[in-house]
């Protein structure tokens, strides 16, 4: 991870997986370093290369000569690429690789016969039709010796489209654009994302004609349903043969009990919510900071996706930005309290943070920063004020996509300082 953007006080920096995080040296560092390493201890364990990896040395296809043909879509596409290249080697002939802009590592743009596409995410554009007819086209000229993989995450949905008749490409952006200002729910969204389109729903899928294939998906959707995932990108066929293996590699349960274990390693006492969370971000902060106030625990960790509603101009942040906000209002004045929220694919919203990380004296912050947080909240500009008060989390591409985690931490500073003399390398 890149850093931990701050604005007050001097940096110290800690090695954070193969990347550098720069925590401020402020109120509160003890828990946010521990936070810090709670996430990626979550992060580690949905990577899409080591899982991908693991999915496929560990059910391993026939052995001999073989032709594996490779199609990666969504935000996690180039680590998932990745990581079957690490199981299959020179198995693999070709690879698609459609993914987010920026999000297209250096590695796997040398994997053999590799051809990459980087679309637009969350609202498609013009490329996202291009992506698709590529898409279409790569499957119907599959050879019939070739093994097909498909490699799913989210994001997909957004990445790769071809339209159904009658649909124009600004009924598209509408649909899009208005889910995501409504805050509709990820598997609503999706629904109607199937209804416009040639791929989504399991179109994609009996257009192989039931010959054998193999798709894996990282899950950032209610139930891990790859009927959902991807809005169904290869999801099964609604009607006759389907001959798809499907195979769920990462989901958020995944993140949450990772990040637990590592919390317990540490000696903490842990609570989990046994349900992924959903809906409004304003009553999911209010519910997380009156848990952190009364939970007996000291670390509570939470994993889902919240929604926010914008206003009609709205101002610069996403989700987990919104909801850290709104939390930082709730725990201000105590000085054991922390949160964070932030994406696992490492953006939210159309940020290049990944969420915010808060503590009591956050709120103080925002106002010497210049700048009043209520009327940030009401104008949905988490960014601004998390920024003035150095509490926005970036990472870059994490190589993962299984939705939000939050964590919060009821540890007094020297607790969480010993927490973290504890802390070890993650092995999975």
């Amino acid at each position: 991870m890149q850093s931990v953007c701050g604005a007050n006080g001097a940096e110290s920096s800690k090695s954070f997986g193969d990347r550098d995080v720069r925590v401020n040296a402020i109120s509160g560092e003890f828990q946010r370093r521990l936070l810090l390493e709670l996430f990626q201890a979550g992060l580690t364990r949905v990577d899409g290369r080591l899982c991908v990896a693991r999915a496929l040395s560990e059910n391993s296809c026939r052995k001999g000569e073989r032709r594996v043909w490779v199609a990666a879509v969504g935000k996690a596409a180039s680590a998932m690429a990745l990581g079957a290249h690490d199981a299959l080697r020179s198995s693999i002939q070709q690879v698609l690789l459609i993914t987010k802009d920026g999000h297209v590592s250096p590695e796997s743009r040398t994997l053999p016969g590799v051809e990459i596409h980087e679309s637009a995410h969350p609202i498609p554009d013009e490329r996202s039709l291009t992506a698709g007819a590529r898409l279409l086209r790569w499957v119907n000229e599959l050879p019939q010796d070739a093994e097909p993989l498909f490699l799913i995450s989210g994001g997909a949905s957004s990445l790769v489209e071809v339209l159904d008749e009658g649909v124009t490409f600004a009924d598209l952006e509408k649909l899009n654009a208005q889910g995501l200002s409504e805050g509709v729910p990820i598997g609503e969204l999706n629904a109607r994302r199937m209804r416009v389109s040639r791929l989504k729903g399991g179109r994609l899928a009996a257009r192989l004609g039931g010959r054998k294939a193999r798709a894996l998906f990282i899950s950032d959707v209610p139930g891990d349903d790859p009927r959902i995932i991807g809005s169904g990108l290869m999801g099964p066929a609604r009607r006759g043969d389907d001959g798809v293996e499907r195979t769920i590699v990462a989901s958020i349960n995944h993140a949450v009990e990772a990040a637990r274990f590592a919390a317990t390693e540490c000696g903490l006492s842990v609570s989990r919510p046994s349900q992924r969370f959903d809906g409004d971000a304003v009553r999911l902060a209010i519910r997380f900071a009156h848990e952190l106030h009364l939970n007996e625990a000291q670390v509570c960790v939470w994993g889902g996706e919240s929604t926010v509603q914008l206003p009609e101009d709205p101002g610069c942040g996403g989700r987990n930005q919104h909801l850290a906000l709104v939390a930082a209002k709730l725990i201000a004045g105590h000085p054991d309290l922390a949160l964070l929220a932030a994406g696992t694919d490492g953006t939210d919203g159309p940020t290049e943070d990944a969420g915010g990380i808060v503590d009591g004296e956050t709120f103080s912050r925002i106002s010497l920063g210049g700048l009043d947080a209520d009327r940030c909240l009401a104008a949905a500009d988490a960014n601004a004020a998390l920024a003035a008060a150095g509490d926005l989390v970036h990472t870059g591409p994490t190589g993962t996509n299984v939705g939000d985690l939050v964590i919060g931490l009821n540890l007094p500073s020297e607790a969480a300082r010993a927490a973290l003399a504890n802390t070890r390398p993650r092995v999975l």
